[in-house]
């Protein structure tokens, strides 16, 4: 059921980053418990694995060292912020909103990508509206379950034609390593704008930098104009 809440903002360039890459693999033995501290470096360390053990073309990274695990009948979408009418969405609420399907291609920002991806979910305008967003809303901060995971798009961005909140990939649920039960996805961007493990939408007046634009990505991500492609 969908619930109606009361009314309530050192950095790393792509090549330098890539580089710890290669001194990853010792943090696996103890990311879990330091994570908090050594993000940077456990991301590394998850990054190393996707690119060893890539399943089905992807390469599943984690910047905590482990992904969050969705239960069905606790897990629900906040949406709040700078709306009348903060919500909050259920599993199976989203499931009940018209879906819309694509099939696109995506690309990681270390150079590897997936070819002919279907995704099946929700448009964001979709979304909004059950909130309404203020006039003074400007960007859209994307929260994952993943802490210190987030990121944002401008709302302009957001409601690019082929934006969605993704609930399939390719004909089936997400799966936990694909960011279950909800993931953000941009075709147009790289994929870390794409916030996998999604629980909050907050509708904000100015766009702030998320994770990876703290450690030195480009805010606006698009493919072949951003981080040092052209």
């Amino acid at each position: 059921m969908v619930s109606v809440e009361g009314q309530e903002p050192r950095r790393y360039g792509r090549r330098v980053f890539l580089g710890v890459l290669a001194g990853g693999l010792t943090s696996f033995a103890w990311a879990p418990a330091a994570s908090r501290i050594f993000s940077p470096l456990t991301s590394a360390g998850s990054q190393l694995l996707g690119n060893v053990l890539p399943v089905g073309g992807w390469r599943i990274y984690t910047i905590s060292g482990s992904m969050p695990v969705f239960d069905p009948n606790t897990w629900s979408l906040a949406v709040d912020g700078l709306v009348e009418r903060p919500v909050k969405l259920g599993y199976d609420d989203l499931r009940a909103l018209p879906a819309a399907e694509q099939v696109s291609t995506f690309h990681c920002v270390t150079g590897w990508t997936v070819h002919n991806v279907r995704w099946r979910g929700i448009r964001l305008q979709r979304i909004l509206d059950l909130a309404g967003p203020l006039h003074s809303a400007r960007a859209l901060r994307f929260v994952s379950s993943e802490h210190p995971y987030e990121d944002s798009l401008t709302i302009e961005q957001a409601l690019l034609p082929d934006v969605m909140l993704a609930l399939d990939l390719d004909g089936s649920p997400l799966s936990r390593p694909h960011g279950a039960p909800l993931r953000l996805v941009i075709p147009e961007m790289y994929g870390y704008k794409g916030v996998k493990w999604l629980e909050r939408i907050e509708v904000v007046g100015e766009q702030p930098t998320g994770y990876w634009e703290n450690l030195g990505y480009d805010q606006d991500a698009w493919i072949g104009r951003s981080n040092g492609y052209s």
